[in-house]
């Protein structure tokens, strides 16, 4: 791989104050070609993981174009996440790489659970439609972020409240007790049988939004008896979210992934443990980025206002991200220039050994196309 720079990016946000320990609340990595300062940058941000050494990084700076892996104030605080603070500090990234790096052409990365973040960025840069948190404002400073020039999906859900509820087990029937079980919801159970049948997985999704409501129902009941108190908020863990139909039935949703399998290993032993997206929350981030009825962390109602051109990549054996994820992104997208590809390897691209490479030539040669 041909020699890369590396340096690191540091700023504040309009909505955010660097921390009394001295850390800016947006913070990445900037990975360029050793020489020259590349016109075409892309940048790359999740909801909380984070993203400064993204796996694509070297290989796109080797291929000639800047990379900024970018975090937001939320890295590794998935419980305190606010949509709209999160978008202004992806603004302060792009605004950086035109400013500071001199990026002629901005290209959004939408990775992952970043997809559906990235796209809500574009879409509100072109103009806020979003309503704020309940019992929040939206911050002026989201009317002046800016809008990208292209988007790239790369093994990306069809958004936050959706891949919860497609993930998380419709049989608990006490929040608050991880062992509590409806055996008749319950997918470990062999008597509900697989392949599993028709009938069971219409009554398996429609209990999975079922449950996804009564937690946002109950969110505005304890803001409300909070507020009586003067509380403005609480925090609560939220268990067994994995527990997708298809991790144990490969004939929903078919591709070359490994059956009974997730990215935590064994879906039985990770659905009753405490590893798992949404475990922790307060009650206005369930609002903001989990629920099916609130959150504008829903992709489709942001791809139908993003009209640039984009690409599609998606990985056939992904455990966690589905064919029909890419379609309903391809569908979704407004954009009449627009591209879908299928390419071997993993969720991470780590296996096959090329696949990685092979991805970032595929991602270089469409930009150069455009």
């Amino acid at each position: 791989m041909a020699q890369v720079k590396r340096r690191f990016v540091s700023t504040g946000s309009p909505t955010g104050a660097r921390n009394g320990a001295g850390f800016n609340p947006c913070q990445g990595l900037y990975f360029e070609p050793s020489k020259g300062r590349p016109k075409v940058a892309l940048i790359a941000t999740h909801y909380n993981v984070d993203f400064s050494e993204h796996y694509l990084g070297e290989y796109m700076a080797a291929r000639g174009y800047g990379f900024l892996g970018w975090n937001t104030r939320f890295r590794g605080l998935e419980f305190a996440f606010l949509l709209e603070h999160a978008l202004v500090d992806i603004g302060q990234g792009v605004k950086w790489l035109r400013e500071e790096a001199g990026v002629e052409k901005v290209v959004l990365l939408g990775n992952s659970g970043g997809g559906s973040l990235m796209a809500a960025y574009q879409s509100q840069a072109k103009g806020v439609t979003m309503k704020p948190t309940p019992g929040m404002k939206l911050p002026t400073a989201l009317e002046e972020i800016e809008p990208a020039d292209l988007y790239v999906s790369l093994c990306a859900h069809g958004g936050r409240p959706e891949v919860l509820t497609q993930w998380f087990d419709p049989s608990i029937t006490d929040e608050t007790d991880p062992l509590s079980i409806d055996p008749a919801l319950n997918m470990y159970d062999e008597t509900n049988g697989r392949p599993y049948s028709a009938e069971f997985i219409a009554k398996y999704r429609a209990a999975q939004v079922a449950r996804n409501h009564r937690i946002t129902d109950w969110c505005y009941e304890e803001l409300d008896r909070l507020s009586k108190h003067g509380v403005t908020d609480r925090a609560f863990n939220m268990y067994r979210t994995w527990a997708d139909l298809r991790l144990m039935d490969p004939t929903i949703d078919t591709n070359k992934r490994r059956p009974q399998w997730c990215y935590a290993g064994d879906p039985k032993a990770a659905n009753f443990s405490p590893r798992g997206i949404g475990l922790t929350n307060t009650l206005r981030t369930w609002l903001s980025m989990w629920s099916l009825r609130d959150s504008y962390c829903s992709g489709v109602q942001h791809l139908q206002r993003i009209d640039e051109p984009a690409l599609i990549i998606q990985s056939d054996a992904d455990t966690g991200v589905f064919p029909s994820d890419m379609q309903a992104i391809y569908d979704s997208l407004a954009s009449t220039d627009k591209r879908v590809e299928m390419v071997e390897g993993d969720h991470y691209l780590a296996d096959p050994g090329d696949a990685r490479d092979k991805v970032a030539d595929m991602i270089a040669g469409w930009l150069r196309e455009k």
